[in-house]
């Protein structure tokens, strides 16, 4: 557990391929949540049209992690400026090349009062130690987690994407300078869906994340605000 309190903030992952449901998830969650999450499926059947048009003036975690040779995803980052996103993924296993030149294309593409915070994605939350070492890595998850997240902000990151069960351990490596952003999050008695390894809110907020990411047991809620407020409740608590 993290030594300092932290002011966790809570974002909404609008997971679907539907505009008009997103923009009414994003009108309902007005003043509920901190900023609103479109990824890759929502982005890919609307278009970045739509995430525009959905995110309005809410704070915008763009979620696409990117992940391509370096001169591709400095370009890629290049494009996405016109969205102005407060958040913008990529994969830390994509290498220190990568990341660097995803880091010069942002300060280079942004002004200097819109640059988005770019987060390395470390191992996603679906992933456990078998099924990590399906992929060819065998020294388990949170080393693995450990030797990425260091690799990112070596490489210019300002933070990272991880599990909220590696979270104390990144602190304790990395200090407080990386921006912790933690999906799988579920609040106690929700469904887990296919996330493996999570936490709740206050859970993750303790262990340290300066965001915690939230979606199905908000969206499919009969009330999502309400929902959304609920967990609110439970990070200032």
């Amino acid at each position: 557990m993290s030594d300092t309190p932290r002011h966790t903030k809570l974002i909404v992952a609008l997971d679907t391929q539907d505009t008009a449901q997103a923009r009414q998830w994003a009108s309902e969650l007005g003043g509920h949540a901190d900023m609103i999450k479109l990824g890759l499926e929502f982005a890919y059947a609307a278009g970045f049209d739509a995430v525009s048009d959905v995110a309005g003036t809410q704070p915008l975690f763009l979620d696409l992690k990117l992940h391509d040779i370096p001169n591709t995803v400095a370009s890629a980052v290049r494009s996405l400026s016109r969205l102005r996103p407060r958040l913008l993924t990529l994969h830390a296993s994509g290498g220190r090349a990568m990341m660097q030149a995803a880091r010069a294309a942002c300060d280079e593409a942004f002004p200097a009062d819109a640059r988005p915070e770019l987060l390395a994605v470390t191992v996603l939350t679906s992933l456990d130690d078998a099924a990590l070492a399906e992929t060819g890595v065998t020294g388990g998850t949170r080393d693995q987690v450990l030797r990425l997240g260091a690799l990112a902000m070596d490489s210019g990151m300002d933070g990272l994407v991880c599990s909220a069960h590696e979270l104390a351990l990144l602190r304790q490596e990395l200090g407080a300078k990386p921006v912790l952003v933690t999906p799988g999050i579920r609040p106690a008695g929700s469904d887990q869906g296919d996330q493996k390894r999570i936490m709740t809110p206050a859970q993750a907020r303790d262990a340290g994340a300066d965001w915690i990411v939230v979606g199905r047991p908000i969206t499919r809620a009969a009330n999502p605000a309400a929902a959304a407020a609920a967990i609110a409740v439970e990070l200032a608590g």
